[in-house]
């Protein structure tokens, strides 16, 4: 009995072990995304929900990028790496 226990117990880590290495992981089926191709159907017009379609990705992406790419827009804009907008003209300043 001890050794049908110990065979048995072999035998289900062998067949976890070959499971575990032949179904790739979820991150390995992972598509890359193009930043850009997320952002220029944002700025589009279309909504993020059309944009994921478009793309085959989820809308949790789409978010993602958009998130991303605002904030290198704001640490550019820091750092000087990007013109400030001008402020508009007071009408107070404004010359007839």
């Amino acid at each position: 009995m001890k050794r049908f226990t110990i065979a048995l117990a072999a035998a289900a880590a062998g067949l976890a072990i070959s499971l575990g290495t032949g179904v790739p992981s979820a991150h390995a089926a992972r598509a890359k995304v193009d930043c850009d191709a997320v952002m220029q159907k944002l700025n589009s017009g279309k909504k993020a929900k059309e944009v994921a379609r478009d793309l085959s990705i989820s809308t949790s992406s789409v978010y993602h990028w958009k998130k991303k790419e605002m904030a290198d827009a704001k640490a550019g804009a820091k750092a000087g790496n990007e013109p400030a907008a001008k402020p508009a003209a007071s009408p107070a300043t404004a010359k007839p």
